[in-house]
């Protein structure tokens, strides 16, 4: 967008590791790091992941040893390697080291995995837990995904349709994947049953490294938890697991890039999960990463903290953030408002704190929520939403999303003066996103 600075951080914007020091916190990172300057300048006191050459979200089983201080973990040689693994031991060697060290103060845990984000690898052994399971095929398998988050409680939409077109811009063309992957792969999300049985063999194959990658990060997850009840903390730590905005139907290759004729998953492959099965990962809603579209912009979130969550196993429906994270960090740590220093004080936050919402609904209420991505642009407030594609600067979508989440009943032509008025605020807020953004101490 016109005007925007992207890419750095203003002064008045401290990451929470640089607020929580102040509260006594010491604060640890494990795994990706996506984010301007290294961690260590954000307030982490450990750090480990690719801005150090360790672990690579292109390449799962390759990578230099992790070494800080007084402790490292070293690759042996013929020792098997696999980032989420390797992600998962800092971790923990970071809460021992916490354990040892510093006991008597409170701990941050940051731990971002890189799976399941391409390329698809995954440890043979959990591969062959799904050898069999995919060969039903997209099409039944988002059915039947749709049918259990209905009688789960989760959503109450119905299933939007398949949409073949939709695919990143920046995808390798059909005869590229063709060309440089094989006959197997796959362009767009088409019938499953147009696909030949090559086809429907190798994408199968793909989705069962898919779900291989995140039965691992679920384990690793298990072995970070069960370090915390060593400890004796696990009853009292505040554990919030997010996870991205929606499932990607990219398709590329990076790095030292893809071998033909390496097993599917293993090492030198490089394979993505495709628009077919991430219209599965994203049910019952419509497109992907990159859009605004609620298949694009919607995370899970679960949270687990016994001593300060009465409620047990239940699901929460009011509309929230990931901004509303540091304010809800902050809120438990007793600070009620989140701002900059006093030199740079910035303006105001748009977060909102969730510690009330962890124990019932409908108590956090955003005036609105707001979108913009390479072109894609959303808003919403209250149960209407409006969103934009790119490329259809002029045009948008209008949704009630209390009657249609998945977005199948666009309303625009019959509800004009609600368009104008919610392409009012976009706009509006747009400019104060980038008036906030440029705007640092004189």
């Amino acid at each position: 967008m016109p005007g925007i600075k992207m890419g750095k951080r203003p002064r008045w914007a401290p990451l929470l590791p640089q607020i929580l020091k102040s509260y006594g916190y010491m604060s640890y990172h494990s795994g990706k790091w996506h984010i301007d300057g290294s961690p260590e300048e954000g307030g982490f006191d450990r750090s480990w992941g690719r801005h150090k050459q360790g672990c690579d979200w292109d390449r799962y089983f390759d990578s230099k040893s992790w070494k800080e201080d007084e402790f490292s973990a070293p690759i042996e040689s013929g020792k098997p390697y696999y980032s989420t693994v390797a992600i998962a031991d800092h971790a923990i060697q970071c809460l021992r080291l916490h354990e040892r060290d510093h006991k008597e103060k409170p701990f941050f845990q940051y731990m971002a995995f890189y799976s399941p984000h391409f390329p698809l690898h995954a440890m043979k052994q959990d591969i062959e837990t799904y050898r069999d399971a995919y060969h039903e095929g997209w099409d039944a398998i988002r059915k039947r995904r749709w049918k259990r988050l209905k009688e789960m409680g989760i959503v109450q939409a119905s299933l939007s349709e398949r949409e073949s077109e939709i695919v990143p811009d920046w995808n390798l063309k059909p005869d590229q994947l063709q060309e440089r992957i094989g006959e197997g792969e796959v362009a767009y999300a088409v019938a499953w049953n147009s696909l030949t049985q090559e086809q429907k063999d190798f994408q199968a194959s793909k989705m069962a490294i898919h779900a291989a990658m995140i039965t691992r990060m679920d384990s690793e997850i298990g072995r970070v938890i069960q370090q915390l009840k060593d400890m004796g903390v696990y009853d009292n730590t505040l554990i919030m697991f997010m996870s991205d905005n929606g499932a990607s139907a990219e398709q590329i290759i990076r790095g030292d890039g893809h071998d033909p004729e390496a097993p599917s998953g293993s090492a030198k492959s490089y394979l993505c999960l495709g628009p077919g099965w991430s219209t599965v990962a994203n049910t019952p809603f419509r497109f992907h990463k990159h859009w605004t579209h609620e298949g694009g912009i919607s995370s899970p979130l679960i949270v687990h903290w016994p001593k300060g969550i009465s409620a047990q196993g239940e699901l929460r429906h009011d509309p929230t953030h990931f901004i509303d994270f540091v304010p809800t960090v902050l809120d438990l740590v007793g600070r009620k408002k989140h701002q900059g220093s006093q030199q740079n004080p910035g303006p105001e936050r748009p977060g909102l704190s969730l510690l009330d919402a962890f124990n019932k609904n409908s108590v956090v209420t955003h005036e609105s929520l707001w979108w913009y991505h390479k072109g894609n642009r959303a808003i919403r407030m209250g149960d209407w939403k409006l969103t934009g594609r790119k490329g259809k600067a002029g045009e948008w979508e209008l949704y009630n999303l209390k009657l249609d989440r998945s977005e199948t009943n666009d309303l625009a032509a019959k509800r004009p003066e609600k368009v104008k008025a919610l392409a009012k605020r976009w706009a509006s807020m747009a400019q104060k996103f980038s008036d906030d953004l440029n705007h640092d101490a004189q």
